[in-house]
């Protein structure tokens, strides 16, 4: 018997699961509410993290960016929605004013970085802080954003064979199902045992270009490091994110 392919059950079921996601939210998670109707409504939204504006780059340059950032994003027709944890409140969707206060250094001490590891003891404490990529990413799959743009990511350090110091991100990446835009692993990084461990870890990676052009490293265009794939075009990365999302859906 000759099966007919069904694609309008099919955006039923991941329009319901993505409500369904929404729907079961803890109360103490804030989405901003044009982020959640366009989620609702499957419009692009893109996620973005908050560590680089309480640790990355220095007032006011920071909020500039932000700013920058968040231009961009709706030139091109999509929702910003940077995250972070605001007195102890994860928050999809920060306000300008919440911006500006994760922007400009507390007078006494300093905010701190919330990876998943530090979700629960910085809400419990009601602790503000810049949520890092395996933050953002756990946050942003709460709220339904299947994108996020963000800089250099974290990875396995140079010597991590006796200190296993890996970086959180890589761990993310591997079990949560957004897709991560970023300028590649930090070239400080151990860069070969970086793209082997996310081997391991069953994560698609496609560099931007055509084919034989290298994985970056944040801040160089060329690691020297073959990339697993290529594309050249939005169109062709979007056409990836969309299946993988798919895969991941029914594989899990």
């Amino acid at each position: 018997m000759r099966l007919t392919p069904r694609p309008l059950a099919r955006l039923h079921l991941r329009s319901l699961l993505a409500t369904r996601r929404l729907h079961n939210l803890p109360s103490h998670i804030t989405i901003d509410p044009e982020v959640s109707e366009a989620v609702h409504a499957n419009k692009p939204v893109v996620a973005l993290e908050s560590t680089i504006l309480t640790h990355g780059i220095p007032y006011p340059h920071n909020l500039e960016m932000a700013h920058d950032l968040n231009k961009l994003i709706r030139s091109e027709g999509a929702v910003p929605a940077t995250i972070a944890l605001v007195k102890g409140r994860p928050t999809v969707g920060v306000t300008d004013e919440e911006i500006e206060y994760l922007c400009r250094p507390p007078k006494n001490g300093s905010f701190i970085k919330i990876s998943r590891r530090d979700l629960a003891y910085a809400v419990a404490h009601g602790i503000t802080g810049g949520t890092t990529i395996a933050g953002t990413m756990i946050l942003a799959h709460l709220a339904g954003i299947r994108v996020f743009a963000t800089g250099g990511l974290g990875g396995v350090h140079r010597g991590a064979e006796t200190t296993m110091d890996i970086s959180a991100d890589l761990e993310e990446l591997g079990r949560t199902p957004v897709a991560v835009v970023s300028a590649g692993a930090k070239a400080i990084l151990d860069l070969e045992k970086t793209f082997e461990y996310l081997e391991t870890k069953g994560v698609h990676v496609s560099t931007y270009g055509p084919k034989g052009v290298n994985l970056p490293a944040f801040y160089s265009r060329d690691s020297g490091i073959p990339s697993p794939f290529n594309f050249e075009t939005a169109k062709e990365a979007a056409a990836v994110i969309r299946m993988n999302s798919r895969m991941i859906c029914f594989c899990r």
